[in-house]
């Protein structure tokens, strides 16, 4: 298990503080503020540590309302909205320094047969045919902005692969759409809760950024502010995160300074598992 992976599983596993209660820590990476997919994940960890039955996760639903910060512990409390036959709902709050940062609603439904169907993924080259964030790294590292070449330099839990780079080394407006190959970098536990935290963790990534294609913009642009005030999620179907998935993302809508992304993720073979969608705040800086 890769360093990362093996710290983001332990972020993942809560402190039991009391029944519905637990806290949650951040990692101490030289960030201002805590990372919305982190938050999403623990959210969930703790709404799933009270669900007693063999019902899984098949939706969540969270808003984001104030910056989570890394140097203080955050604390989940669980309302256990309903335990039905079939379906489970619980609303999670992440509270610090006194107030509430996010808020999720999350249902849970037993397993059963129905009716199947799904969009197919897209035709794009696969993750070996593409170029690794080591190779980027080397290749690129050097013309990248300070904050860029930090993120790239720091270990990670998820591995990225852009099936195309052009908004990654140019500030040329695209479409706004965005296929990325991810996986996690090390093996997980065979738990499908692990898994789902996981990959509601990873879930958040490069969803604001997609909104920023047609502007030929980028998040660390310094001239914008960026931040995810909501964040959707639908599992659909049973993964494993450390095999690469397909995330498919698409913006129809920016206005408002909000941007508006929906997101598709897929198994290596094409099988749709989860469906994502975000609004994000984009805001130019005035000075």
């Amino acid at each position: 298990m890769s360093t990362a992976v093996e710290n983001l599983l332990q972020i993942l596993d809560l402190e039991i503080l009391e029944r519905n209660l637990f806290r949650g820590r951040s990692p101490q990476s030289g960030w201002q503020r805590v990372f919305g997919g982190q938050v999403i994940g623990q959210a969930l960890v703790a709404a799933q540590r009270t669900v007693d039955g063999d019902e899984r996760v098949h939706s969540l639903h969270g808003y984001f309302m104030r910056a989570g910060d890394p140097k203080v512990p955050i604390i989940y409390e669980v309302d256990r909205i309903r335990d039905g036959r079939s379906f489970v709902t619980r609303r999670v709050v992440a509270i610090q320094h006194g107030h509430a940062i996010f808020s999720m609603s999350a249902s849970f439904h037993k397993q059963e047969p129905g009716l199947e169907h799904y969009l197919p993924m897209p035709d794009v080259p696969e993750p070996d045919k593409l170029v690794g964030e080591k190779q980027l790294a080397e290749q690129f590292i050097d013309h990248a902005p300070e904050a860029v070449r930090k993120y790239w330099q720091r270990e990670r839990p998820i591995e990225l692969r852009p099936v195309d780079l052009t908004h990654y080394i140019s500030g040329k407006k695209l479409k706004p759409e965005q296929n990325i190959w991810f996986r996690a970098t090390g093996q997980l536990p065979d738990d499908p809760a692990i898994q789902e935290a996981v990959l509601a963790y990873a879930s958040d990534m490069t969803l604001l950024d997609t909104s920023l294609f047609a502007h030929g913009r980028a998040v660390f642009d310094p001239s914008i502010q960026v931040a995810s005030l909501d964040h959707a999620l639908w599992f659909h179907r049973p993964f494993r995160v450390e095999d690469w998935h397909l995330y498919s993302q698409d913006s129809p809508s920016s206005s408002g300074a909000r941007g508006f992304t929906r997101g598709s993720i897929y198994t290596r073979d094409g099988v749709l598992v989860a469906s994502v969608a975000q609004e994000g705040l984009i805001r130019e800086r005035t000075r």
